[in-house]
């Protein structure tokens, strides 16, 4: 008897404790995401998105890490990169929207936008563009950094007085090719680590690029930086929608505070923005890049032009989606 009382006790106990073990919640396992940016690893417009990266890791310790495997074009063309992470190569990626248009042909309008982001997600045009990169598999995160606004460069003997581009041959992305070919220009792509040697060739007479984004190493071939700038050289945080909406709450919203807080820091009219480009005005000085500042009808010329161009080919582009995004990204003329 007492032997089966204790085989009773024994088995009892066993019970107690699985229902004890089955009843505490098992630990969520660390996920690793594989990630990569559109510019090389070190590269000025790609730092922001390592620095991410890092914050994300520190924060994420024990829920979610990023593994950089590294940057266009050493895997790759950029333009591809947002495809393959949304095919499943990558899970997570920081780049512009000028190397996403082609999966999603209304990126643009991320570049085009005349509202913070912060307005952006109230009025519903984050919700209206996060709808249409669903549909392709990519899932839009956020902002995470903003290099200005997009700068013509031009070379030395090639400065400009007006809203004229006739003559000059200048190195484009898709981000500006229609608004210079509109002011005259002729034009030729190229990978930013071509950027160099088209202009101390003379291939090229200048390039666009972002304003706090230039490479150091162009400096030596920059002679001239014009002024007012156009659009916004946003990067943009992105990831492939499956592997996020497989991804724990509490991961995504390691994600997404740390990606929405840079959103919110790096706004236009911020102290941190205003710090930056104060300190890349003067890094120019120190280079001897001087400022050309179109300024009364000139100005305005370029700047409608640039808008008007850029909105053209977009609702040409997007017949359904355009006039929509156009209304929402924009704000009254």
């Amino acid at each position: 008897m007492m032997k089966t009382k204790t085989v009773f006790l024994k088995g009892l106990a066993a019970i107690i404790a699985t229902g004890t073990i089955l009843a505490t919640p098992l630990a969520a396992e660390e996920v690793t995401l594989r990630g990569v940016s559109c510019f090389p690893i070190g590269a000025p417009p790609g730092v922001p998105f390592e620095n991410l990266v890092t914050e994300i890791n520190e924060k994420g310790k024990g829920i979610v890490q990023i593994d950089l495997l590294g940057g266009a074009p050493a895997i790759g063309s950029p333009f591809q990169v947002v495809e393959r992470m949304a095919q499943g190569a990558y899970d997570i990626a920081g780049c512009p929207e000028a190397f996403f248009g082609n999966i999603i042909p209304e990126a643009p309008a991320l570049r085009l936008q005349e509202k913070t982001f912060a307005e952006l997600r109230e009025n519903g045009a984050i919700d209206y563009f996060q709808e249409i990169s669903n549909k392709k598999n990519v899932q839009f995160v956020g902002r995470h950094h903003d290099d200005g606004a997009f700068n013509l460069f031009l070379a030395e003997g090639k400065a400009i007085d007006k809203a004229d581009l006739t003559g000059l041959n200048l190195r484009v992305s898709p981000v500006y090719t229609a608004f210079f070919k509109a002011l005259g220009a002729s034009v030729q792509r190229s990978s930013m680590p071509e950027v160099y040697t088209l202009m101390e060739s003379g291939a090229v007479d200048g390039y666009g690029w972002s304003v706090r984004g230039i490479s150091p190493s162009w400096y030596p071939v920059t002679k001239y930086r014009v002024e007012p700038g156009v659009y916004r050289a946003s990067i943009h945080t992105v990831a492939n929608m499956t592997k996020w909406n497989a991804l724990s709450d509490e991961a995504r919203a390691v994600i997404n505070d740390v990606v929405i807080g840079w959103e919110n820091k790096m706004e236009g009219t911020s102290d941190y923005a205003k710090q930056l480009d104060a300190e890349m005005l003067k890094v120019f000085e120190e280079n001897g890049i001087e400022t050309i500042t179109l300024e009364g009808e000139e100005a305005d010329k370029w700047v409608s032009m640039a808008r008007e161009t850029a909105w053209d080919e977009f609702i040409e582009q997007n017949p359904e989606t355009g006039p929509k995004l156009k209304e929402l990204f924009t704000a009254a003329q």
